[in-house]
């Protein structure tokens, strides 16, 4: 017989508060959570632990997260956030319609700066762990991944419109995955953080000149007549 498979339990959370002390509550339970589970890690996070630690009963945490996973998942979801809109700061089409070492330079950033929000997070190496670890957290995970590599495919085709769009799409997530990778590595070994994302940014930036023959070396490519960049 086929494995039976646990139900998943719920990341949803019970309610959004609407006034301000529910608000502060809410917030008061996350920035506990967020510090409980760097202090304490994921096994031994539990909803029981943050009540003690934030001055609440169970019913007022049960109000808005029904168990540590909703938790979780709120803190996931703000960190990748962060994570993401770094992305549109170092990624631009400006930087795609440059040369290889504009591209290289920038992704070297979004890796150091992705790296950065994460280590000024509260818990964020631990969030990160849980996202990837916890079955019931991967969707969240996949969910932000699949939003990115959606915008750097779109991206990628205003810059590269001749490029075969389904290798652009593939080329968008290989990447996404592997800079949120990267910086997991940097997090779980006693590695040179600048080397290690000078090293994978020139790897990503050298595939691009596979995808777009007209980039020769740093130089970049002529410009296009669409008016698109400056």
């Amino acid at each position: 017989m086929p494995p039976i498979r646990k139900p998943q339990p719920s990341l949803a959370t019970k309610k959004q508060p609407a006034q301000q002390r529910a608000t502060e509550t809410f917030e008061r339970i996350l920035e506990v959570t967020a510090q409980t589970l760097a202090d304490v890690g994921i096994e031994r996070l539990s909803t029981n632990l943050v009540c003690e630690r934030a001055g609440l009963t169970p019913p007022a945490l049960y109000r808005y997260f029904p168990n540590k996973y909703a938790l979780l998942s709120e803190l996931g979801q703000r960190l990748m956030e962060r994570q993401n809109e770094r992305v549109g700061h170092w990624i631009t089409l400006e930087v795609l319609d440059g040369g290889l070492d504009g591209l290289e330079r920038a992704l070297e950033g979004l890796i150091l700066d992705t790296y950065k929000v994460t280590l000024q997070t509260v818990g964020g190496v631990w969030i990160m762990r849980a996202l990837r670890a916890v079955p019931a957290l991967q969707q969240v995970r996949l969910a932000s991944h699949a939003a990115v590599t959606r915008e750097q495919a779109e991206l990628l085709a205003m810059a590269l419109p001749q490029a075969n769009k389904a290798e652009l799409g593939l080329v968008s997530r290989v990447v996404v995955e592997l800079i949120y990778a990267t910086v997991e590595m940097i997090f779980d070994e006693p590695l040179d953080v600048k080397a290690v994302a000078r090293t994978v940014a020139g790897m990503v930036a050298s595939h691009m000149a596979r995808i777009d023959p007209e980039r020769d070396g740093g130089r970049s490519r002529p410009a296009r007549k669409s008016g698109r960049g400056k």
